[in-house]
Protein backbone atom coordinates (compact mmCIF):
# COMPACT_ATOMS: atom_id res chain seq x y z
CA UNK A 1 0.00 0.00 0.00
CA UNK A 2 1.04 3.52 -0.96
CA UNK A 3 0.56 6.56 1.19
CA UNK A 4 -2.02 8.16 -1.37
CA UNK A 5 -4.16 5.10 -0.97
CA UNK A 6 -3.97 4.90 3.49
CA UNK A 7 -4.82 8.99 2.69
CA UNK A 8 -8.05 8.39 0.77
CA UNK A 9 -9.24 5.54 3.09
CA UNK A 10 -8.73 7.77 6.01
CA UNK A 11 -10.27 10.86 3.71
CA UNK A 12 -13.36 8.53 3.22
CA UNK A 13 -13.27 7.54 7.08
CA UNK A 14 -13.34 11.20 7.98
CA UNK A 15 -16.34 12.33 5.89
CA UNK A 16 -18.57 9.22 7.48
CA UNK A 17 -17.41 10.17 10.84
CA UNK A 18 -18.76 13.61 9.89
CA UNK A 19 -21.64 12.27 8.75
CA UNK A 20 -22.39 10.78 11.91
CA UNK A 21 -21.78 13.91 13.98
CA UNK A 22 -23.66 15.54 11.79
CA UNK A 23 -26.45 13.36 12.21
CA UNK A 24 -26.17 13.32 15.92
CA UNK A 25 -26.29 17.27 15.86
CA UNK A 26 -29.67 17.31 13.87
CA UNK A 27 -30.26 14.40 16.33
CA UNK A 28 -30.62 16.31 19.54
CA UNK A 29 -31.57 19.48 17.84
CA UNK A 30 -34.73 17.90 16.44
CA UNK A 31 -34.92 14.80 18.52
CA UNK A 32 -38.69 16.44 19.91
CA UNK A 33 -39.91 16.82 16.74
CA UNK A 34 -38.96 13.72 15.28
CA UNK A 35 -40.33 11.31 18.36
CA UNK A 36 -43.56 13.40 18.36
CA UNK A 37 -44.01 13.27 14.58
CA UNK A 38 -43.28 9.38 14.88
CA UNK A 39 -45.64 9.35 17.62
CA UNK A 40 -48.32 11.17 15.71
CA UNK A 41 -47.67 8.64 12.94
CA UNK A 42 -48.25 5.43 15.68
CA UNK A 43 -51.29 7.04 17.30
CA UNK A 44 -52.32 7.74 13.45
CA UNK A 45 -52.63 4.21 12.75
CA UNK A 46 -53.75 3.17 15.81
CA UNK A 47 -56.75 5.17 16.11
CA UNK A 48 -57.35 4.04 12.50
CA UNK A 49 -57.47 0.40 13.26
CA UNK A 50 -59.38 0.82 16.63
CA UNK A 51 -62.19 2.77 14.36
CA UNK A 52 -62.29 -0.41 11.74
CA UNK A 53 -63.00 -2.63 14.57
CA UNK A 54 -65.31 -0.57 16.01
CA UNK A 55 -67.17 0.35 13.52
CA UNK A 56 -67.13 -3.56 12.20
CA UNK A 57 -68.38 -4.54 15.69
CA UNK A 58 -71.25 -2.05 15.00
CA UNK A 59 -72.31 -3.97 11.37
CA UNK A 60 -71.76 -6.95 13.42
CA UNK A 61 -74.42 -6.32 15.85
CA UNK A 62 -77.02 -4.67 13.55
CA UNK A 63 -76.39 -7.89 10.97
CA UNK A 64 -77.45 -9.71 14.08
CA UNK A 65 -80.55 -7.80 14.99
CA UNK A 66 -81.65 -7.71 11.18
CA UNK A 67 -80.98 -11.66 10.81
CA UNK A 68 -83.38 -11.76 14.49
CA UNK A 69 -86.12 -9.99 13.19
CA UNK A 70 -86.41 -11.35 9.87
CA UNK A 71 -87.15 -14.55 12.45
CA UNK A 72 -89.14 -13.22 15.09
CA UNK A 73 -90.64 -9.45 13.70
CA UNK A 74 -91.89 -8.42 16.90
CA UNK A 75 -88.25 -7.88 18.75
CA UNK A 76 -88.71 -4.74 20.28
CA UNK A 77 -84.98 -5.10 21.40
CA UNK A 78 -83.72 -6.22 17.92
CA UNK A 79 -85.08 -3.37 16.14
CA UNK A 80 -83.89 -1.10 18.75
CA UNK A 81 -80.60 -2.40 18.16
CA UNK A 82 -80.76 -2.21 14.25
CA UNK A 83 -82.14 1.44 14.72
CA UNK A 84 -79.47 2.36 16.87
CA UNK A 85 -76.80 0.43 15.10
CA UNK A 86 -77.64 0.99 10.82
CA UNK A 87 -80.20 3.32 10.76
CA UNK A 88 -80.09 2.80 6.61
CA UNK A 89 -80.65 -0.61 7.21
CA UNK A 90 -83.42 -0.52 10.01
CA UNK A 91 -85.47 2.00 7.34
CA UNK A 92 -84.56 -0.66 4.58
CA UNK A 93 -86.51 -3.38 6.89
CA UNK A 94 -89.28 -0.62 8.11
CA UNK A 95 -89.95 -0.06 4.38
CA UNK A 96 -90.05 -3.53 3.64
CA UNK A 97 -92.42 -4.73 6.35
CA UNK A 98 -94.88 -1.45 5.82
CA UNK A 99 -94.72 -2.33 1.84
CA UNK A 100 -96.28 -5.96 2.59
CA UNK A 101 -98.37 -5.01 5.00
CA UNK A 102 -100.03 -1.73 3.01
CA UNK A 103 -99.04 -0.11 6.81
CA UNK A 104 -99.71 3.63 5.45
CA UNK A 105 -98.45 5.53 7.67
CA UNK A 106 -95.36 4.03 8.53
CA UNK A 107 -94.71 4.39 4.87
CA UNK A 108 -95.30 8.12 5.01
CA UNK A 109 -93.04 8.59 7.27
CA UNK A 110 -90.52 6.58 5.43
CA UNK A 111 -91.14 9.04 2.66
CA UNK A 112 -89.81 11.98 4.92
CA UNK A 113 -86.49 9.85 5.01
CA UNK A 114 -82.74 11.35 4.25
CA UNK A 115 -82.18 8.32 1.74
CA UNK A 116 -83.78 8.73 -1.80
CA UNK A 117 -84.57 5.37 -2.46
CA UNK A 118 -86.21 4.83 0.55
CA UNK A 119 -88.35 7.86 0.35
CA UNK A 120 -88.80 7.42 -3.27
CA UNK A 121 -90.29 3.71 -3.03
CA UNK A 122 -91.96 5.04 0.19
CA UNK A 123 -94.12 7.98 -1.33
CA UNK A 124 -94.47 5.68 -4.51
CA UNK A 125 -95.85 2.68 -2.43
CA UNK A 126 -98.19 4.79 -0.68
CA UNK A 127 -99.32 6.24 -4.04
CA UNK A 128 -99.94 2.45 -4.99
CA UNK A 129 -102.24 2.30 -1.98
CA UNK A 130 -104.34 5.01 -2.47
CA UNK A 131 -105.16 4.51 -6.34
CA UNK A 132 -103.58 8.23 -6.75
CA UNK A 133 -101.08 9.30 -9.22
CA UNK A 134 -97.21 10.75 -7.71
CA UNK A 135 -93.93 11.57 -9.44
CA UNK A 136 -91.66 9.28 -8.99
CA UNK A 137 -87.77 9.33 -9.95
CA UNK A 138 -87.61 5.19 -9.79
CA UNK A 139 -90.95 4.21 -11.05
CA UNK A 140 -91.39 6.80 -13.69
CA UNK A 141 -92.92 4.83 -16.32
CA UNK A 142 -94.53 2.68 -13.47
CA UNK A 143 -96.21 5.27 -12.43
CA UNK A 144 -97.21 6.59 -15.86
CA UNK A 145 -98.73 3.00 -16.98
CA UNK A 146 -100.48 3.11 -13.40
CA UNK A 147 -101.91 6.80 -14.02
CA UNK A 148 -102.75 5.31 -17.73
CA UNK A 149 -104.74 2.49 -16.08
CA UNK A 150 -106.56 4.62 -13.75
CA UNK A 151 -107.62 7.22 -16.61
CA UNK A 152 -108.64 4.78 -18.89
CA UNK A 153 -110.82 3.29 -15.67
CA UNK A 154 -112.13 6.44 -15.32
CA UNK A 155 -113.10 6.84 -19.19
CA UNK A 156 -110.53 9.65 -19.63
CA UNK A 157 -109.05 8.05 -23.03
CA UNK A 158 -107.17 10.65 -24.15
CA UNK A 159 -105.08 11.64 -21.22
CA UNK A 160 -104.55 7.61 -20.79
CA UNK A 161 -102.69 7.36 -24.34
CA UNK A 162 -100.84 10.57 -23.52
CA UNK A 163 -99.52 8.77 -20.52
CA UNK A 164 -98.55 5.53 -22.21
CA UNK A 165 -96.97 7.45 -25.03
CA UNK A 166 -94.27 9.07 -22.73
CA UNK A 167 -93.28 5.56 -21.70
CA UNK A 168 -89.65 4.59 -24.03
CA UNK A 169 -90.09 2.04 -26.54
CA UNK A 170 -87.42 0.02 -25.04
CA UNK A 171 -89.02 -0.35 -21.67
CA UNK A 172 -89.87 -3.25 -19.87
CA UNK A 173 -93.40 -2.24 -19.52
CA UNK A 174 -93.92 -2.07 -23.18
CA UNK A 175 -95.90 -5.02 -23.94
CA UNK A 176 -98.07 -3.85 -20.96
CA UNK A 177 -98.48 -0.47 -22.61
CA UNK A 178 -99.41 -2.24 -25.92
CA UNK A 179 -102.05 -4.20 -24.12
CA UNK A 180 -103.69 -1.02 -22.34
CA UNK A 181 -103.47 1.04 -25.75
CA UNK A 182 -105.24 -2.13 -27.11
CA UNK A 183 -107.76 -2.54 -24.79
CA UNK A 184 -108.58 1.35 -25.27
CA UNK A 185 -109.18 0.55 -29.03
CA UNK A 186 -111.79 -2.61 -27.77
CA UNK A 187 -113.07 -0.28 -25.28
CA UNK A 188 -114.47 2.40 -27.93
Amino acid sequence: MNIQDVKKELSSDEKVLESAFKLETLYKKYKFFIWGAAAAIVLFFLSQTIMASLHEAKLEDANKAFLTLQKTPDNAEAKATLKAKNPALFELYSFSVAAHANDVNTLKSLSSSKNEIIADSSKYTVAAIDKHPVDSKLYNELALLEDAYLAIQSGDTKSAKAKLELIDERSSLQMLTKLLEHSMIKAK
